[in-house]
C-alpha cells in the first residue's frame, strides 16, 4: 500500500479524531478526497479514535470495496444510535448501555466480525482509555498476514486478540462518558499481573487526535502523518458561564484542547528532530483565510452526538474536509500527487 516517491518506498498514516457522527463525516470526506487524489488505497495504517473508530474501522472491515465510502454515508444519514443505546441500558436488566452500543455497531455496521477479519487490509488502531492506568489501550490489526492482532498497552502489555468482536472495540473507542459506562475487560481477555480487569472508556478522554501510533517509527516507520480533526475545538464564549456546576465541564474542554495543541506540536518537533513523520493536520474550525469560512462556521455548529446527519450537514462536513485535506496537501506534500 506504500507509496513510490524517487523510488523510495514512503508509507503514509492516517488518524482520524472522535467527536461522534460529526466526525465520522468529516472523516468520510477526507476518504472521498484522498481516493479523488489516487491516496485512499495508499495509506499504510489508521490511528481512530471514537467516531474516526466508527469510520476508520468500517472503511478498513470492507477494504476494496467499491461501494464502502456511500454505504458509510447512508449509514450517517439515517441510523441514530444515542438514544436508543441509552434508554436500552436503562430498560434492561440484562445489559449495560455500553452493550447495547456494541449491538447496534455489530447490528449495522461491523456484523460479527472480528479483529482477524481486517488482517489484509492496512494497519489500524482503534484507540481507547485505560482507566486503570490512565494509558492509551489499543486495539490493532491488519497489515498484512505477517503483523500481529492484538490488544493491550505499553505497561500492562499486550495480549493476541484475534477473535475480539470488532464491534466491541469500537463500542469501547467510542463509550463516551458520562453517556456510556466502561467496558470492562476481565483476566480472561485481557491477562495482565498488575490488575485483575480494566476499564476502558473512549479514546478521546486519553487523546481525541490518535496522534501515538503515528510516532511510534520504530515500529510503523511512517513517512507522512495526515491528522483529520472533527473533533470540538475550543471556542471564545462570549457568555462564560458563572455557574460552579459547568465549571467542572469547561474544565475538561480546556484540558482537552490544551492536549491537542500538544499533540500537533509533538508532531511538528518530532519531524524537525528527525524522529517522526512529516506533518499535515486540518481541524473542523479551520477556514483557509476566510476562503472556508461559511463552510467552517457551518460545520463547527454541528452537535458531536451520535444522531443521524441531514443531507446538508453531510453535504457540508465532507465538502470542507475535503477542500482541507487537499490543501494541506498540495502546500506540505506536493510530491505525493506525483
Amino acid at each position: 500500500m506504500a507509496i513510490r516517491i524517487d523510488g523510495e518506498e514512503r508509507r503514509i498514516g492516517l488518524a482520524l479524531s472522535g467527536g461522534g457522527f460529526r466526525a465520522a463525516a468529516f472523516h468520510l470526506g477526507t476518504f472521498r478526497k484522498l481516493k479523488e487524489l489516487g491516496l485512499l488505497d495508499r495509506i499504510d495504517l489508521f490511528s481512530c479514535v471514537s467516531g474516526g473508530s466508527i469510520a476508520g474501522a468500517f472503511l478498513c472491515t470492507h477494504w476494496g470495496q467499491p461501494d464502502v465510502l456511500d454505504r458509510l454515508e447512508t449509514y450517517l444519514r439515517t441510523k441514530s444510535i444515542a438514544i436508543s443505546s441509552v434508554l436500552g441500558g436503562f430498560i434492561s436488566p440484562f445489559s449495560t448501555r455500553l452493550e447495547k452500543l456494541a449491538d447496534t455497531y455489530e447490528r449495522d455496521l461491523f456484523g460479527t466480525a472480528t479483529l482477524a477479519s481486517l488482517q489484509d487490509g492496512p494497519r489500524i488502531y482503534l484507540n481507547a482509555t485505560n482507566l486503570a492506568s490512565g494509558n492509551m489501550f489499543f486495539f490493532v490489526a491488519g497489515g498484512g498476514a505477517n503483523e500481529d492482532i492484538m490488544l493491550g498497552e505499553h505497561e500492562l502489555g499486550q495480549v493476541p486478540a484475534k477473535t475480539y468482536p470488532i464491534s466491541r472495540a469500537v463500542a469501547a473507542s467510542s463509550a463516551f462518558p458520562p453517556v456510556f459506562p466502561p467496558l470492562t475487560l476481565d483476566q480472561t481477555i485481557f491477562p495482565n499481573s498488575l490488575t485483575d480487569y480494566v476499564s476502558l472508556t473512549d479514546g478521546g478522554v486519553y487523546d481525541n487526535l490518535g496522534v501515538n501510533p503515528l510516532l511510534r517509527m520504530e515500529r510503523n516507520h511512517l513517512s507522512y502523518a495526515i491528522v483529520s480533526d472533527g473533533g470540538k475545538p475550543f471556542s471564545i464564549d462570549p457568555d462564560p458561564t458563572e455557574s460552579g456546576t459547568i465549571v467542572l465541564k469547561e474544565a475538561i474542554n480546556i484540558l482537552m484542547e490544551q492536549v491537542r495543541g500538544l499533540q500537533f506540536q509533538r508532531l511538528e518537533l518530532a519531524h524537525a528532530a528527525g524522529r517522526g513523520p512529516k506533518p499535515m493536520w486540518f481541524s473542523i474550525d479551520a477556514d483557509e483565510k476566510g476562503k472556508l469560512a461559511q463552510d467552517a462556521a457551518f460545520a463547527s455548529s454541528i452537535s458531536t452526538n451520535l444522531k443521524a446527519l441531514t443531507e446538508t450537514e453531510l453535504a457540508v462536513l465532507t465538502r470542507h474536509a475535503g477542500a482541507l485535506c487537499e490543501a494541506r496537501i498540495r502546500k506540505y506534500a506536493p510530491e505525493l500527487l506525483g
